[in-house]
């Protein structure tokens, strides 16, 4: 080969230029398109499960001295100040009643829009299921207004004298579905 290039220097030449020029097409042609896009600074954060009880670690209602047909009430603000929807419940516990069934009734409403007040319990004080009662979902920022009435029924029978009842309750909230 070397003979060649040496008797035909410009065919050499020649054919070397052609098979650069080739491998300068092939290797200069492959143009290499390309785009980017980012996604940065992904981030989590939990919520929060938080509420405020207007009467937080006092008695809602409280009557003492009773006659038969005398009304007690008191109402209370529950809050949702969290940042999740909360789903609430109110329980009975501690409770205890000495007076005849039917003798010592709570009504529990739901009072927030005053002019259509909607009842969440009626019954004997001190007898709330044990599951509570459900309330529905509060959204975030949202509050709520509860009026407990306790009425000593117009026809309580003398054994009902000198009797008395208590009962706590207790707010619960987990994220609403």
């Amino acid at each position: 080969m070397l003979r060649y290039i040496a008797k035909h220097p410009r065919k050499a030449i020649g054919g070397l230029a052609t098979i650069l020029a080739a491998a300068g097409l092939a290797i200069g042609s492959g143009a290499t398109f390309s785009a980017q896009s980012a996604n940065p600074a992904n981030t989590f954060t939990s919520g929060t499960l938080l509420h405020t009880n207007s009467a937080n670690g006092l008695a809602i209602v409280t009557g003492a001295n009773l006659k038969p047909g005398d009304v007690r009430t008191g109402e209370v603000t529950i809050t949702n100040t969290g940042t999740l929807n909360g789903a609430f419940k109110l329980s009975e516990s501690n409770d205890s009643s000495s007076f005849s069934a039917g003798s010592l009734e709570l009504s529990i409403d739901d009072v927030t829009v005053p002019a259509t007040p909607a009842n969440v319990y009626s019954g004997d004080l001190g007898q709330v299921a044990a599951a509570g009662i459900a309330l529905g979902d509060q959204a975030a920022g949202a509050a709520r207004r509860y009026r407990f009435t306790v009425t000593l029924d117009a026809a309580a029978p003398n054994a009902d004298q000198g009797k008395s009842a208590t009962a706590d309750y207790e707010w619960t909230e987990v994220p609403a579905a």
